[in-house]
């Protein structure tokens, strides 16, 4: 039985069981992927805690690895930045705290690529100073991709059932499709973000990812205390799913769900979004006018460390580590705009995101939900090499605020691909629809984490062999 199936039968009896099995493996394999910054202490004790409840919580005793860019209350909450080392928040972050509340067992932190992959264009996905490169769970050569890498690899290897990660285009689809898991982004404001590094409010959301989808959404039940997030399939007889053919994006992912959903009764149309490539120039341009504001006022919730975009500046400049290998250009670039610079670049904003929200929303007048592949099969990581540009799907649903689904559907040469599954606006209405494509998909399949196992990296550790150089062309968020 997977660490999933006994977690979510066995209840707060497992804790203790389950917490020793999440620290084993982690013992054991975190060493060969690079997925875990830190481990509670508490987290026995949690078990302990949990095991004498006796309400049948479904979340009772189940450990939840957490992204490093989350408040937990004595933990460092770094986002990968050796500045914010050292000064641990001092509460949890809302989110957290329901966890808590909720009886699940807080164990550790995740590795994540550096202020979401937005400090600089040259770092790799999944790497940041703090923690160094994390790996792919199926092939630890290849890209986790990002920005909560840690958090998909570490659910993939059976680190812990469930783990919380954020997104604010991709961050929590892409990297679980590359690493053949389920990764759940509601849509903004579903979940608290209070006490959470942000990049840009509007589009920021904290989600989930677990082997399967159900596990997923009962977790998001029990922290928003909303019933009506099942992942009950959907009948698929008469449905509509609009195919998205992504330009850059591998098919055969997209056309294995779409046989079987024919299948089973759904009709397939061909969708397009034509307009993609421009939004997402859009997109950027607003992250980098709002990013500043909303990095000030995380940081001002956080005694002893830089509390600006311009401290933070300066403060890698005076680190002589955090900016051996990587720039922070994107910091840079957003710190220079000006105030007529921002005001504009905030309306594109405005427009861009009422764009997004058109266009699905046409679109849903013709289907139910749209099909897109997540991701292509996970790149070499290679010093000395950039990372590729990947194309995604994601950014459609990103920028109307829309959730976002992404389901394992198929492999190429042994890596996973993933099904993305959005359209509709609310996450109540989408959850049985992914429900009903994640059944015509495989079986999950676990990495077999069997290769030769590495010494740990030194966290902090900047060597090459374990960063890779080179002009990273990924968009950094």
């Amino acid at each position: 039985m997977s660490i999933t199936d006994l977690a979510m039968t066995g209840h707060a009896r497992r804790g203790l069981e389950l917490t020793r099995r999440c620290l084993s493996r982690i013992e054991r394999y975190d060493p060969l992927v690079n997925a875990v910054l830190s481990l509670d202490p508490t987290a026995l004790e949690q078990a302990a805690r949990a095991e004498r409840r006796r309400d049948g919580a479904p979340l009772a005793g189940v450990p939840v690895l957490v992204k490093d860019n989350i408040d937990v209350a004595g933990l460092d909450c770094t986002a990968g930045s050796r500045l914010l080392v050292g000064a641990p928040p001092a509460r949890d972050a809302p989110v957290v705290g329901r966890l808590r509340a909720a009886g699940a067992i807080v164990l550790g932190k995740t590795n994540l690529s550096e202020w979401g992959n937005f400090r600089s264009q040259d770092a790799p996905e999944g790497w940041s100073a703090v923690g160094g490169q994390t790996r792919n769970a199926h092939a630890p050569d290849r890209s986790p991709w990002g920005s909560s890498a840690g958090s998909a690899v570490a659910v993939a290897a059976g680190m812990a059932p469930l783990a919380l990660g954020t997104e604010t285009d991709g961050s929590i689809v892409c990297p679980a499709g590359a690493n053949g898991v389920v990764g759940v982004k509601p849509e903004p404001g579903l979940l608290p973000s209070g006490g959470v590094v942000p990049i840009a409010p509007a589009q920021d959301s904290v989600g989930v990812f677990a082997t399967r989808l159900r596990d997923a959404a009962l977790c998001l039940a029990e922290l928003t205390g909303r019933t009506d997030l099942s992942a009950a399939p959907a009948r698929l007889a008469g449905r509509r799913f609009g195919l998205w053919r992504t330009p850059g994006l591998p098919r055969l992912a997209l056309d294995a769900v779409a046989s079987a959903l024919r299948a089973a009764g759904a009709e397939l149309v061909e969708v397009d979004f034509p307009e993609h490539s421009g939004l997402v120039l859009a997109e950027v341009v607003t992250m980098q006018a709002e990013f500043p504001e909303a990095v000030a006022g995380y940081l001002r919730t956080r005694p002893g460390v830089p509390d600006s975009l311009a401290g933070l500046i300066a403060a890698n400049r005076a680190d002589p580590e955090e900016l051996r290998l990587f720039d922070q250009g994107v910091f840079e670039a957003s710190a220079a705009l000006s105030a007529a610079d921002r005001a504009w670049r905030a309306e594109a904003g405005r427009q861009a995101r009422a764009r997004a929200r058109r266009l699905l929303d046409d679109a849903l007048r013709r289907v139910d939900a749209v099909l897109a592949p997540t991701n292509p099969p996970a790149w070499r990581l290679e010093p000395g090499c950039p990372d590729p540009r990947p194309a995604t799907s994601s950014v459609l649903a990103a920028l109307a605020g829309y959730p976002n689904v992404s389901i394992p559907a198929a492999e190429d040469g042994g890596l996973p691909l993933g099904v993305s599954v959005f359209g509709p606006p609310n996450l109540a209405d989408l959850l049985p629809l992914a429900a009903a494509v994640e059944q015509s998909c495989p079986t999950y399949r676990a990495p077999a984490l069997n290769g030769p196992l590495r010494e740990p990296p030194t966290r902090g550790d900047h060597r090459v062999a374990d960063n890779p150089g080179g002009s990273h062309q990924s968009r950094p968020w």
